[in-house]
């Protein structure tokens, strides 16, 4: 593998909680959270690097600080370790299923159960590299819990618990039962209306122990303005 080179960029980062051993910030959609190939620049490390300076090796030299990822196209909370005992202990409590997790999504048709919970274990798919998949034989255990919050004829707007971490888990299942992020070009979310320019998922909240201190933490990242005009132009006040 080529190494990358992390350079650090002044890219404005909307931050939500920040001390000496995390940081917890709202990543818009579109940005994505480390450099790979074809976004070598513009990264939400890239903006790290140049907020912390001293960010470097944790978690490895392309990925400093970074415990967890969203897709590039989901908006919401990051949480950043600034030191080596913090990565290491909210990599283990993500691990050990301790942090609560809540997103919110718009998805194709009219969800009917009021809640209910997807069992499918995600693999990678067999003929579409970038895709994950629910009927794959090597599939790890994946378990979401959703809420509808409002329903329509053509669409849902959901709360999603999901109680892993999988690749695409939430997109995933969500497609699996026949209601597609609405805008993921992925899985089928992008063809007919209702339309977005992006998926609508957003990663809402997050409850954790702080990883040096212990104390209750609870970051909320607002539903971002995309989310909210669809819901508001179509008929749904989400404040």
């Amino acid at each position: 593998l080529v190494s990358l080179d992390t350079s650090p960029e002044p890219i404005p980062l909307n931050i939500i909680f920040e001390d000496e051993y995390l940081i917890a910030l709202d990543k818009p959609a579109g940005m994505v959270v480390h450099p790979g190939p074809g976004h070598s620049t513009g990264t939400l490390v890239n903006a790290l690097l140049h907020h912390c300076t001293d960010l470097s090796g944790i978690g490895g030299v392309e990925r400093p600080g970074i415990v967890h990822r969203l897709d590039k196209d989901t908006s919401g909370l990051v949480l950043v370790a600034k030191t080596e005992p913090p990565h290491k202990n909210l990599s283990s409590q993500f691990k050990n299923r301790e942090i609560h997790k809540e997103y919110l999504a718009i998805v194709k048709g009219n969800v009917k159960k009021d809640r209910d919970s997807i069992h499918s274990a995600i693999g990678r798919h067999k003929t579409h590299r970038k895709k994950m998949d629910t009927t794959t034989l090597k599939g790890r255990e994946a378990y979401t819990e959703y809420q509808v919050i409002h329903r329509s004829k053509s669409w849902s707007y959901l709360r999603l618990l999901p109680r892993t971490g999988r690749t695409h888990q939430i997109r995933v299942h969500l497609a699996s039962i026949h209601h597609p992020v609405i805008g993921d070009d992925l899985y089928g979310g992008k063809s007919g209306n209702p339309k977005m320019e992006r998926q609508a998922l957003h990663a809402h909240l997050l409850e954790l122990k702080h990883p040096i201190t212990g104390a209750n933490l609870s970051f909320c990242a607002p539903i971002p303005p995309d989310i909210a005009a669809f819901l508001e132009t179509n008929g749904y006040d989400p404040k």
